[in-house]
């Protein structure tokens, strides 16, 4: 059928209506929602629906009948095909566009709230801008070696040989690996592998996803090491998780520290003029040319008595505002991260291990910060502790957001409490996708 997309919502789709008989519209308005990848608002296209669900539809994109102006022609030959990239049809300046209005219209329909500030966009260069990638690896005796990334809403794999929004450095681990599984030198054991480079793109640090049941002490798992730093000599550290660790490697309930098999199983990463300590499977932004960008948006101009930096990583923040504030109280919940942020927080920083729902709800009305910054992951705050953080009365509150709409949500106690939005910026950490980092300043 032919569908016209209205606009463009978050996680990349496009949404369209289904028609519907009169008798259907009087009764319940417009017809069903139809969400369908990879098109443009304004777009007449063919599409196949592919998922019927009780409130909506899911489509395949089979012909843009009627072309945006806005469309181009993508630079990668996996798109549409590779589940990473959703806005490679639109230019960048227009990639822009569609997310500071998928931002604005969040905060209107969740949240609210008529933005009366401008969005101040900050772009990235577009291309090869990734310093952290995770493919998954196949390898076996007489299988085909694949290496690649997961299929567009699927957990197949598409073999990738070259991805132009990572790294040069990391293109060339991924040419490496691909050399190695031809040859026969990779593992079966080994499921995924994810490089992390540091900011001059020079020195990366390998995580081996191995097999459930495997030992990280297996030989082979060492000899692929080997084989890859000989292979790359930008290879600096080579650790292994077993692959139960994949979705829990960022979180407080990881049940295991990467077994390093090569090196210091960390880099140093140089952002801002300060020196941050990676290890593996802490977290840390994943665009190289944004990192200090984002760092000035958040801390640069603020000062005074005590500054509160909740989800604190590795200290990203906390580094920089120890440069002007008398003390920095800086909480992470992840071990892995909370290692890396005491070693590099310098003496006027305390780190403290605890989720921010935990500490909020100690210090809540004890703790007076002149300053307070949040970087929560993809589901946000949450109500109780949004409302323990209003409670702190803090007159600035930074909010980094990966997600327009837990930001939303969000917003609600905070407004309630006398918060209102000063400032409001889209910073672009990840070019060709729908992935949102938003930057508010709330004051009250």
């Amino acid at each position: 059928m032919i569908l016209n997309i209205e606009k463009l919502v978050y996680g990349g789709d496009g949404l369209a209506r289904l028609p519907g008989n009169e008798a259907q519209t009087e009764k319940q308005g417009r017809g069903k929602a139809v969400f369908v990848p990879f098109v443009l608002s304004g777009e007449s296209v063919e599409v196949e629906i592919a998922e019927e669900h009780p409130g909506f539809s899911r489509a395949h994109l089979k012909a843009v009948a009627k072309p945006s102006p806005e469309r181009i022609t993508p630079e990668c030959p996996h798109f549409g095909q590779c589940g990473g990239c959703h806005y490679q049809q639109a230019g960048y300046e227009h990639q822009l566009q569609i997310k500071a209005e998928i931002l604005r219209e969040n905060l209107r329909r969740l949240a609210k709230l008529e933005l009366k500030t401008e969005i101040r966009l900050h772009a990235s260069p577009p291309w090869q801008y990734r310093n952290r990638t995770r493919v998954a690896v196949r390898a076996g005796k007489g299988a085909e070696f694949v290496l690649g990334y997961r299929r567009a809403s699927s957990e197949s794999v598409l073999a990738v040989e070259t991805c132009p929004i990572s790294s040069p450095l990391l293109g060339r681990a991924i040419a490496a690996v691909w050399r190695l599984g031809r040859s026969g030198g990779v593992p079966e054991a080994i499921r995924e592998v994810e490089f992390f480079a540091d900011a001059e793109d020079m020195q990366l640090v390998a995580v081996l996803y191995a097999a459930q049941g495997i030992n990280p002490k297996d030989e082979s798992l060492a000899a692929f090491a080997g084989k890859l730093r000989s292979a790359l000599s930008a290879v600096e550290s080579v650790s292994v998780l077993s692959e139960r660790n994949l979705l829990k490697i960022a979180s407080s309930d990881a049940v295991e520290r990467p077994r390093k098999i090569l090196g210091p199983g960390s880099l140093k990463y140089v952002a801002g003029g300060h020196a941050y300590r990676v290890s593996a499977g802490s977290f840390f932004q994943g665009n190289r040319h944004m990192v200090e960008p984002l760092m000035k948006l958040v801390t640069e101009g603020k000062s005074g008595g005590t500054a509160l930096d909740l989800y604190a990583g590795v200290g990203l923040f906390s580094l920089p505002l120890a440069a002007h504030f008398g003390k920095v109280i800086a909480v992470e919940s992840s071990p892995l991260s909370h290692g890396d942020l005491s070693y590099n927080s310098p003496a006027n920083v305390k780190a403290i291990r605890a989720t921010t729902d935990a500490y909020l709800a100690e210090v809540a009305g004890k703790l007076a910060a002149d300053l307070i910054v949040v970087d929560p992951p993809r589901t946000g705050l949450g109500n109780r502790t949004a409302r323990s953080l209003a409670r702190m009365n803090a007159p600035v509150i930074m909010y980094v957001s990966c997600d327009p709409a837990t930001l939303a949500r969000d917003l609600g106690p905070l407004m309630e409490a006398g918060y209102r939005v000063e400032q409001a910026h889209v910073v672009d950490l990840f070019p060709q996708t729908y992935h949102l980092e938003t930057v508010l300043e709330l004051a009250r």
